[in-house]
């Protein structure tokens, strides 16, 4: 029962990274991020895209379970995601305004904390965060160029109006992310440093979308993410974004 409770507690807590954004606003970012955007498909293509479905499966390393997964977002700010693991249906959702989830005991909605609602708030953020960063708030720097494993990486610091910072790694070849770091939550409530490695890069439509994602947790491995199918402008409805 306490091993249930506490990976119920792991997907509450759960914020997917976020590996389709990456805004910048020095003149060095932006150029990087236009060569970016371009990457991805293009300023065009992403504005063009008002929701998006991302359906596949998340591995829990340290429990040993994988789980299928559905992740919709809907511009500019708008997020759900669904998840089964143990018996237990566990969804999140931001609707704009609130972050709610499923009580795994109850099925009722249940408000969650701030320091939950602030991550999932960043999490709902789309394409026109990306476009349009000053808009959010957002702001980056470049921090120069790094080697990681004989790669040459361009390293951007993100930083939020809260004052949230995380560091973003392009690939210099293909400009496309490559890992970002930060701050996130861990299970037991408090911060810990998160890094999300992005791979595996495949066409969809016009754009560019990472298929594989690893989450590691003060150093250690944590949580492998492999998409099946990533689908744009299906007409998602607001009332989706929501728990009755």
């Amino acid at each position: 029962m306490k091993l249930r409770k506490y990976l119920i507690r792991f997907l509450l807590l759960l914020i997917l990274p976020n590996f389709l954004w990456l805004p910048a606003n020095s003149q060095t970012g932006k150029d990087l991020l236009e060569k970016m955007i371009q990457a991805m498909g293009g300023r065009k293509t992403l504005a063009e895209i008002k929701d998006t479905r991302i359906s596949g499966t998340i591995e829990i390393i340290q429990f040993g379970i994988t789980a299928p997964m559905t992740i919709y977002q809907k511009e500019p700010n708008k997020y759900r995601m669904e998840m089964e693991a143990m018996g237990v249906n566990i969804v999140q959702v931001y609707d704009g305004q609130r972050a709610l989830a499923t009580n795994p005991q109850t099925g009722e909605a249940m408000e969650l904390s701030p320091e939950q609602a602030k991550a999932m708030m960043k999490q709902a953020l789309g394409n026109d965060a990306t476009l349009n960063p000053e808009k959010y708030g957002i702001s980056y720097s470049y921090k120069g160029e790094e080697t990681i494993e004989g790669k040459k990486y361009y390293v951007l610091e993100q930083k939020f109006q809260d004052g949230d910072v995380a560091t973003m790694y392009l690939d210099a070849s293909t400009y496309l992310p490559f890992k970002t770091k930060s701050k996130s939550l861990s299970p037991s409530g408090g911060e810990v440093e998160s890094e999300v490695v992005l791979s595996d890069y495949r066409p969809v439509g016009n754009t560019k979308v990472a298929f594989s994602i690893t989450i590691y947790q003060a150093g250690a491995e944590y949580a492998r993410m492999n998409l099946n199918e990533v689908v744009y402008n299906t007409g998602l409805e607001d009332s989706l974004f929501t728990i009755k």
